[in-house]
């Protein structure tokens, strides 16, 4: 069960990595991952997380294409427009705890994976520059930047 759990993980990341959303992704993710399930039926599958991840992929662009063909044509009835948009007072307190959490796996990471990290999320500087003020190769600064982000990841997972 641990290796589906990390299957479904890796590719909501992969998602997220691309712009996706994060209940929009959890949603693709779950779709890739019914069709994995189809597909196995009638195939030998070699690596399940390698046909999860590109499945979930593709379907990412497949409605990304079709936002982009029909973006305001949806099968809504129009209801939603009289909702609150603003979060219930359960998710922000969620959120806000969520974020705490994160803060204090910033301060488990050491200074200079916390500084990298920082510099490229939040400032939005360049790898290249990076490395440059650094002092590092720019392949040492992108792995950097993916450990601090795995250890973070499975810092709130096991909150």
């Amino acid at each position: 069960m641990a290796k589906v759990k990390d299957m479904l993980l890796k590719a909501a990341a992969v998602l997220h990595r691309r712009g996706v959303s994060v209940d929009e992704g959890e949603d693709l993710v779950h779709d890739a991952f019914v069709r994995l399930s189809e597909y196995e039926k009638v195939q030998n599958v070699r690596s399940q997380e390698a046909v999860l991840v590109r499945t979930a992929i593709n379907i990412s662009i497949d409605h990304a294409r079709r936002r982009a063909r029909a973006p305001v044509a949806t099968a809504s009835s129009g209801l939603e427009q009289f909702g609150d948009a603003q979060p219930d007072p359960f998710e922000i307190a969620r959120a806000r705890a969520r974020l705490q959490r994160v803060n204090q796996g910033l301060q488990e990471l050491s200074e200079t994976s916390r500084r990298i990290l920082l510099a490229r999320r939040l400032d939005g500087t360049s790898v290249a520059d990076i490395a440059f003020r650094e002092g590092m190769s720019v392949a040492a600064v992108e792995k950097q930047i993916a450990r601090a982000t795995f250890f973070l990841m499975k810092w709130v997972e096991e909150w």
